[in-house]
Order: structure tokens, then sequence, then C-alpha cells
């Protein structure tokens, strides 16, 4: 039974980030098929720009530029857009690879009952 949890806890923190910095997709393209990535510094998110004509922007920021008046002086040539800013590891990918986060998120919480139980 020690043994068990023992493993369980290792396996659970290896699951968790440590503060570490994260990866972002880094693009600016029309197709949301980025696939290129980047390593960021610590204090980094990872910014989504919908510009109203179509173009995403996909990039590092620094968490505390994450804010409308902030990121209109950043990108003056976009005029409308919506955004969205997120911390963890290439969370700003195309939606329709959200899923397999998701996925990932669940078998950790389902791995971590199973410990428990």
């Amino acid at each position: 039974m020690k043994r068990s949890l023992v493993i369980c806890l290792l396996i659970g923190s290896s699951l968790i980030g440590l503060g570490s910095a994260i990866r972002c997709y880094s693009c600016k393209d029309y197709t949301s098929s980025c696939t290129k990535q980047r390593d960021c510094s610590y204090d980094d998110a990872c910014l989504t720009l919908n510009e109203r004509g179509g173009m995403t922007y996909r990039q590092c920021l620094k968490y505390s530029d994450c804010e409308r008046n902030r990121l209109a002086q950043m990108f003056p040539q976009v005029s409308s857009f919506t955004f969205r800013c997120c911390n963890s590891d290439l969370c700003n990918s195309a939606p329709s690879s959200a899923a397999s986060s998701l996925i990932g998120l669940l078998a950790s919480v389902v791995f971590l009952w199973w410990c428990v139980h």
C-alpha cells in the first residue's frame, strides 16, 4: 500500500508544472494550422489574437500586457480584434486541438482518483 502511494505521488507530481516557463504557438496566419512553437519566459502567457479580417496572431506575451488597451498599442495595424491569454503549454492552439488538452486533463484526474482510492 505504501509503495503504491509513493509511485502514485511520483507520477502525479510529474503531471504538475513546477513554475517553469511555458511553450506557446508562435505564428501569424489565416489558416489556424500553426505548428511553430516557442519557449516563453517564466512570466509570459500564450496569446491568441483574432483580427476581424481573419488573421490570427499566436505568440508569447508578458501576462501583464494581456489587456485590450495594451494590445491595441502593440498591434496598431489591427483595428478590431478579440483576444485570449492563457498560461499552460500550447494553450493558444487552434480550437480543434483543445479537445485533446481536455482529454489529458481528465485522464490525469482519473489517474489521481484511482491512486487515492
